[in-house]
């Protein structure tokens, strides 16, 4: 049957409509597409909050990711140094991940990042260290919690579990400095000459003690503590200064150099693991090896692609470890 004329138009127009039809319908479901997928994003994102405690030497303060979770424990992450800020400590998503789960505290140690309003008389030594994280931890009312400590963070934790043993569920030492500075093994003279080198010309160019210097050395610093060049290059470029105060560092370091917590290892009587990158040369992995020794059942994982940073550069197997560890699941141990 042939359509009547004025119906011809229709039949030649019918095909650009329904291509519109078709295109509105593609827009439409790109837009719900694009927009679930923000909304999902953003689902993932867990919590974010900062806050200040105050004490009579310092207003510490300090960062959270997540909330409380049920019977989940929450871990308060302790950063290294000493000097620096927590910001080297989230330069990816891991801890966010971790955080979906659970609350996750950082907080800047006194003198650093958000934590610099410090009395005149305010000390550098280990029970004030001590003192900033039992009162991060009162503040957020955390009956136990998980410490993760990081390098100079480690030796801190292990202060404090001797401190406060009834406060720690879990102890987690991360590429953590020996209990005592006198046991810390560094390999890097003997593994970046060069770099060493380099180091020691620019101090004596910027001025021995000077803050130019000690920043320098930093930069250097963290050219040596990587197993993956790639990885370091994503580092430095994201880390800027790492909040970085030399008088911080050196007043810390000075105030602490004759602790020696070896004996105390035998008394941590909590679930602990102890993590190194198989290539660390900041901390020698024979650290973490005397010291899983020295804690009765402890695990202790090392990360075969890492230096002394395996929370960047191998995120994903790090915090599976992590979360097995804090989830009460098998960790594989190097321990026999």
């Amino acid at each position: 049957m042939l359509c009547p004329a004025w119906r011809k138009g229709c039949a030649i127009l019918r095909p650009f409509r329904r291509a519109r039809e078709v295109f509105l319908l593609l827009k439409f479901l790109l837009f719900a597409a694009v927009f679930s997928s923000v909304s999902l994003l953003a689902a993932q994102r867990p919590p974010h909050a900062t806050g200040l405690v105050h004490t009579a030497d310092v207003d510490v303060g300090y960062e959270t990711f997540g909330t409380q979770n049920g019977d989940a424990l929450p871990v308060i992450a302790v950063n290294g140094g000493p000097g620096l800020s927590h910001v080297y400590m989230v330069m990816n998503d891991m801890w966010e991940k971790v955080a979906l789960n659970r609350l996750v505290v950082f907080y800047d140690p006194r003198g650093t990042g958000a934590s610099k309003r410090l009395a005149p008389t305010a000390r550098q030594d280990m029970d004030a260290q001590i003192a900033d994280l039992e009162a991060v931890r009162a503040q957020l009312k955390l009956e136990k919690v998980a410490l993760v400590g990081d390098s100079f963070g480690g030796l801190i934790s292990m202060a404090y579990a001797v401190a406060h043993p009834e406060r720690v569920g879990m102890l987690v030492l991360s590429d953590s400095a020996p209990p005592a500075w006198k046991d810390m093994v560094h390999l890097m003279p003997q593994t970046f000459p060069d770099i060493v080198q380099e180091d020691e010309m620019e101090e004596k160019k910027l001025g021995a003690g000077s803050d130019a210097a000690a920043r320098a050395g930093l930069h250097n610093h963290l050219r040596m503590i990587f197993y993956s060049p790639e990885k370091r290059d994503e580092f430095i470029a994201k880390v800027g200064a790492m909040g970085f105060e030399p008088a911080v560092g050196d007043a810390v370091s000075k105030a602490t150099e004759k602790i020696d917590l070896t004996a105390d290892l035998a008394g941590f009587h909590f679930p602990t693991l102890v993590i190194s990158g198989r290539y660390d040369m900041n901390v020698a992995p024979l650290t973490a090896w005397n010291m899983a020794h020295a804690i009765p059942g402890a695990k202790l994982v090392f990360f075969e692609k890492s230096g002394h940073l395996p929370s960047f550069e191998e995120p994903e197997r790090y915090r599976k470890v992590l979360e097995d560890f804090l989830n009460g699941r098998e960790v594989e141990s190097a321990l026999r």
